[in-house]
């Protein structure tokens, strides 16, 4: 956009790749250019047809009507360049064959700040737009505009590039959903026979269920009335739920990893330091949500380390404690030939390992994409992909870490005598133990052999046939 002495503006809509809804931004002299994705109607559906629509704010006072000097007119050597005519002069100059060459049509317009008209530009295909403005002026430092842009796609007030959260979001609700309900199946079954650490996982999928659907109600709540008190109350909300999520997901796995339920029946005092742990985590990730909402990049300076920084220390204190755990509870179970109790954690193990593999290697990949690409063609060419990258992905690697930890401390008949019980150490080359439930079958035939003062159980199997089976004798 060009604005002049004659108090005119001239603007030019750009097409580059795609974004955005009822999306609103102010256009200054100094913020001349935004830019922001469409979809088509076809894309999403909607009632609207999508458009951009530009209103420029008349001046109080309007500036005075002047016309550049010729010797100040960088237009007029255009002009006699024969590069644009005397008709076109406050748009922007185009190559020949722009239009032909551009995906979708480039509007380029000269606006007179003293009777602005409203400039609606129509989007028929689903691409990255800009509106681009730019002073025409003899005096740009004082005949200064504004202008208001709205990008407005036909499915509601929502950012194009967030629009597929809301399948997304709404997809996760249903799959830990049906997850609590197979787990919540288990647990009534199993319910007299259900170990301490397994009512936490109970906790969790719950809690999973809520957090998701909160953070699709707040993307539909945003569609339909754009980022208004209740949205942005919604926003805050699933903040600190996200905060929660992550506390108590560092929690339980710590637990996990020390054993709890299933190598030891208690921490004693050292589950009220994991306890003291996830609630500073969880004060420290609240802080640094509202903090991260209501600090633009722009204006974030060095004291915005002491959220982030307390932030990192937490988790790290995690990291290295949980890793630490773990280790130390397969070393204590292989030490004592506890083989079933320590495939179980070898098998958690081998899972947070690959996790941190695909972690680092999705960032990687996402960083040699990135270095590929000139930052002016990132967001044009990625806009429809960035929120998977920055969000989506990692819901997914945690969904899988869930279910995961889930399978393996589901409710059975055998949970107590499995927690409670040792194997029998086996020196024989030919031992094998065949699976998890086998390895503690009941001996129900005479329950009350042992006087009454306990179970008999077959503590594990011989894996010949014929071999008797180890017991524990009473």
């Amino acid at each position: 956009m060009r604005t002049s002495g004659l108090a005119r503006a001239g603007l030019a809509l750009l097409t580059l790749a795609s974004t955005a809804a009822a999306v609103e931004y102010e256009v200054t002299q100094k913020d001349f250019q935004k830019c922001s994705g469409m979809y088509s109607r076809k894309a999403w559906g909607g009632n609207v047809d999508p458009f951009i629509l530009t209103k420029f704010r008349q001046p109080s006072p309007p500036p005075p009507l002047r016309t550049p000097a010729d010797g100040d007119d960088p237009v007029v050597s255009a002009v006699d360049a024969a590069a644009c005519t005397d008709e076109q002069r406050g748009e922007f100059v185009l190559a020949a064959n722009a239009t032909d060459r551009s995906r979708n049509a480039i509007l380029t317009q000269a606006v007179h700040l003293h009777n602005p008209p409203a400039i609606r530009y129509p989007v028929k295909k689903t691409g990255y737009y800009c509106v681009v403005t730019n002073p025409y002026s003899a005096h740009p430092d004082t005949d200064q505009y504004t202008a208001i842009t709205e990008f407005r796609n036909a499915f509601g007030d929502l950012p194009a590039a967030q629009i597929a959260k809301l399948p997304f979001y709404a997809a996760f609700t249903i799959i830990y959903a049906f997850l609590a309900l197979a787990w919540a199946a288990l647990y009534y079954l199993h319910r007299r026979d259900i170990l301490a650490v397994q009512n936490y996982v109970t906790a969790i999928l719950v809690f999973l269920v809520v957090e998701m659907f909160m953070t699709w109600l707040f993307y539909d709540y945003q569609n339909r009335h754009g980022l208004s008190a209740g949205a942005k109350a919604l926003m805050i909300l699933v903040s600190i739920l996200s905060a929660v999520r992550n506390s108590f997901s560092f929690f339980l796995l710590l637990i996990v990893c020390m054993g709890y339920g299933v190598v030891k029946p208690t921490l004693g005092k050292t589950m009220i330091y994991v306890r003291a742990l996830a609630v500073t985590h969880f004060v420290f990730g609240v802080i640094y949500a509202i903090a991260s909402l209501s600090i633009t990049p722009e204006n974030a300076g060095p004291l915005i380390l002491l959220v982030v920084l307390p932030l990192a220390a937490s988790l790290t204190a995690f990291y290295v404690w949980t890793l630490n755990s773990l280790n130390l509870t397969m070393k204590d179970l292989m030490e004592r030939k506890q083989t079933v109790k320590a495939a179980m954690y070898r098998r958690l193990w081998w899972c947070i390992l690959l996790t941190i593999i695909v972690i680092f290697v999705f960032f990687f990949i996402n960083s040699w994409t990135f270095a590929g690409t000139t930052t002016a063609d990132f967001i044009p060419t990625h806009w429809q992909t960035r929120w998977f990258i920055l969000d989506g992905w990692l819901n997914l690697v945690y969904l899988a870490d869930v279910a995961f930890i889930a399978y393996l401390w589901r409710p059975t008949a055998n949970n107590r005598r499995f927690a409670m019980s040792d194997e029998i150490a086996q020196d024989d080359d030919g031992f094998e133990i065949e699976s998890l439930r086998d390895s503690f079958d009941l001996d129900l035939e005479d329950p009350e052999s042992d006087g009454g003062g306990g179970m008999k159980y077959e503590s594990v199997r011989a894996g010949r046939e014929g071999s008797p089976p180890a017991g524990a004798s009473p």
